[in-house]
């Protein structure tokens, strides 16, 4: 009785004590969950949630950021990108830019740390009421933008599951947001901001997006075009003023009532704004945009292995890459090249009217080139992926006609519209010479300009490193360099006859009986300076067998010559492939005393923070006695003092008052190739001129050797390199010898100047004479 009593007498919990008890119990579990929820998703627990931005990453966010190429002199030539960006501080930045954004995008941004409640009630409300809108404030759209919360790699187990994924990632971008306003000014998350969004056509950031629309800087924007670009960030495609200019016209419009609405603008000038129309100056900004195209292509290439041992992306780390280029030479260097490349040209058409050039070694026209030449094409390749076997089909689409824009040299802008089918297009182009040129500083081993062919956009093939052609009598300086550093002097002489050389190559008997360019042999000694000077193979071809062909080639090698070369007796005649870039440096090593100095074209390279990462060195080996050096230098010069010379056409440049200039000419069989090697005493210069395939030449001598094809280039180079005072060259007279030399050497031949044609130019008389193809 009295345990049923005491429950009967105790008293109740008043109601609302219940109801508080359970309210404050589901708000400390809600709080518990909601805490609990956070904390796992920024932890990513049990890897359910996907990776968040780290604090490193936070203190130090990294966007894509385009790495950039500058010269020697400090000019910006290029860029490498995934992503076209180039930040900028918040001090680059329009006022008016920074009102657009905010009033369009987040207008209560200085109120709010990182999430504005507000904004989310209005886009609830919005949504049940069937108006959706946005309620990511800039700080979420930064952390979107920049920490990629939203990429497969940042989802975890749950993030694959729909309705659940969007949850989690808007949660993400809120801690992350949160985080943001904790460890930024407000200033500074703008700038990030408009540093990292995309505005279509290629432009990433507010930067290259000002050039790319308007051609200005981000802190020269006028408020209308402020406005277009902030309209963009909506939906840069649907809202491009290039591309959908009405509806641009329309979201320009928009962001300038809210200019007017907050305040920032009258309606007045919101209003007369909005009539004005759309001005661009639009320019997409790509990579074989500027001045030295193909050498961009060449340090591309070259950082390729560094840029992997080292941990860093080209094209993703904002990297400043300082090379050794000379703008200003750069520029001397493309003009010479097209200069004479439009002449040549129109002189090769001419040659050819009415016929095409591709011909074998009797002068008759390949049959078939073209169609078997396609097939070699990535295109050929990628219609037998849509066609498979059905021939019919192939041919139907490389016979067919379609509007293109092909490369020209009829105006000024190198390129023209035409009607052509995939094959008359390749024909058109296989009418094309190329051409290459490379200078450097033989001392320093810097390259001071670097010109790989006629047109990068058109012709993405290097001339210069990537493309080896056989060098013609360019080589023979090798033969010489051997024959005096093994006891021969300029002055030693060799009877110019007729000869046989007999030779044992891959087990079998063999013979060779070189032939002078002209057919003649004077039948008298020749000096050996006089004999390079005219490039009489006669004597280079008995030099060679007396130093003997595998001399020859390991002085090239030890020179700087990298491709395999032939060890027989035309060595000396140039049948083996080489490079401009090889040869350059190996004529370097003559004005440098006998040092080689391995070319080099990057002297240094920085982070994006202006932290030097690396520092180049010139690579130098001595390979030649100061004597032997001094003595080839004389040699060269003979091109042009010795009677017959084959570079006496630069008398025709205003290259000379006082000056020297060593050089060699070069020309193959059937002037498939033409060259120039060019010596001053401060600079060092190769040229090369041909066909893109060795069966597209001139059929004379008259018109296809060296000194009509590639000594030009050189010359007109050079007048320019002169007459350009800021450059600081000048006109001069070569060093005299830092040593003793011992040999004779002063013994120039005195006849009439006159002009012969380089002795590995072979006629038309080749032919006609059976002596077929062979390199002389």
């Amino acid at each position: 009785m009295l345990k049923e009593q005491e429950k009967i007498e105790k008293p109740k919990r008043p109601v609302y004590k219940s109801v508080i008890g359970f309210v404050w119990k589901v708000f400390f579990l809600g709080f518990a969950f909601v805490l609990g929820y956070l904390l796992s998703v920024d932890n990513n627990l049990f890897y359910l949630f996907g990776s968040s931005p780290s604090l490193d990453r936070l203190e130090n966010p990294r966007s894509d950021m385009a790495s950039e190429l500058y010269t020697s002199d400090g000019k910006l030539i290029g860029k490498y990108f995934k992503e076209n960006r180039s930040p900028i501080g918040y001090d680059s930045l329009s006022p008016m830019l920074i009102k657009a954004l905010v009033a369009t995008e987040d207008i209560r941004f200085y109120d709010h740390s990182g999430i504005d409640p507000a904004a989310i009630m209005s886009a609830a409300y919005g949504s049940l009421q069937g108006d959706a809108r946005g309620a990511s404030t800039i700080t979420q759209q930064l952390a979107k933008n920049l920490y990629k919360t939203r990429t497969a790699d940042s989802k975890g187990v749950l993030g694959h599951v729909p309705g659940v994924s969007l949850v989690i990632a808007k949660t993400k971008e809120w801690l992350t947001a949160i985080k943001l306003e904790q460890r930024y000014t407000k200033e500074e998350i703008l700038a990030m901001y408009l540093n990292t969004v995309d505005f279509g056509s290629n432009s990433f950031g507010i930067k290259v997006a000002s050039k790319t629309f308007f051609n200005t800087t981000p802190d020269s924007l006028k408020t209308e075009q402020a406005a277009v670009l902030v309209g963009l960030l909506k939906a840069p495609s649907y809202y491009s003023p290039k591309f959908n200019p009405e509806n641009a016209t329309r979201r320009r419009n928009t962001v300038l009532g809210q200019l007017a609405k907050y305040k920032y603008i009258s309606p007045a000038q919101a209003d007369s704004l909005s009539e004005l129309p759309l001005v661009l100056e639009y320019k997409v900004e790509n990579h074989y945009d500027g001045p030295a195209t193909y050498f961009r292509g060449a340090v591309a290439e070259h950082l390729q292995e560094w840029t992997k041992e080292n941990g860093y992306d080209l094209y993703r780390d904002g990297l400043k890459i300082y090379t050794t280029i000379d703008s200003r030479m750069q520029v001397h260097a493309e003009e010479a090249m097209e200069e004479h490349m439009r002449t040549l040209q129109r002189r090769f058409d001419n040659h050819w009217e009415g016929r095409n050039p591709w011909v074998d070694e009797k002068d008759q026209e390949i049959s078939g080139f073209i169609e078997e030449t396609i097939k070699r094409t990535a295109y050929y390749k990628r219609l037998k992926e849509k066609h498979g076997n059905d021939e019919a089909a192939i041919n139907k689409e490389l016979n067919t006609p379609r509007e293109m824009m092909v490369f020209t040299w009829d105006n000024d802008s190198l390129e023209k519209k035409v009607m052509m089918s995939p094959l008359d297009s390749l024909a058109y182009y296989k009418h094309f010479l190329h051409g290459g040129m490379m200078t450097m500083d033989p001392f320093s081993g810097h390259i001071k300009a670097w010109v790989g062919g006629i047109n990068f956009k058109y012709f993405k093939y290097d001339h210069v490193k990537q493309a080896r052609r056989q060098p013609g009598s360019t080589f023979k300086p090798f033969v010489y360099v051997a024959a005096i550093d093994n006891g021969y002097s300029p002055c030693d002489k060799i009877v110019d006859k007729r000869i046989t050389i007999n030779y044992v190559e891959d087990g079998k008997k063999m013979d060779w009986s070189p032939t002078n360019a002209d057919w003649e042999y004077t039948g008298a000694p020749m000096t050996l300076r006089r004999a390079m000077g005219k490039s009489v193979n006669s004597v280079t071809a008995q030099l060679t067998e007396r130093v003997g062909w595998e001399t020859v080639v390991n002085y090239a090698h030890r020179l700087g010559i990298t491709s395999p070369l032939q060890e027989v007796p035309s060595i000396g005649l140039g049948p083996s492939d080489v490079s401009i870039f090889d040869m350059v440096g190996a004529y370097s090593t003559f004005p440098n005393q006998g040092f080689h100095t391995e070319p080099m074209f990057i002297t240094r390279i920085e982070d994006r923070n202006g932290n030097l990462i690396h520092q180049f060195v010139p690579k130098q080996k001595k390979v030649l006695s100061e004597e032997t050096a001094f003595l080839m230098m004389h040699m060269l010069k003979g091109g042009i003092e010795e009677p017959g010379g084959t570079s006496q056409a630069l008398w025709e440049y205003d290259l000379w008052n006082g000056n020297e200039i060593g050089g060699k000419t070069g020309t193959t069989s059937n002037h498939s190739d033409g060259w120039f090697m060019g010596v001053t005493k401060d600079l060092v210069t190769g040229v090369w001129v041909g066909g893109e395939d060795r069966s597209i030449h001139f059929r004379t001598s008259q018109l296809g050797e060296g000194s009509k094809t590639a000594l030009p280039v050189f010359g007109l180079y050079m007048e320019k390199i002169y007459e350009d005072k800021s450059l600081g060259y000048t006109k001069g007279r070569f060093p005299g010898p830092t040593v003793d030399i011992s040999k004779k050497y002063n013994c120039t031949t005195v006849l009439p100047r006159q002009v012969e044609p380089d002795s590995t130019a072979l006629d038309e008389m080749l032919e006609l004479l059976n002596v077929g193809g062979s390199i002389l």
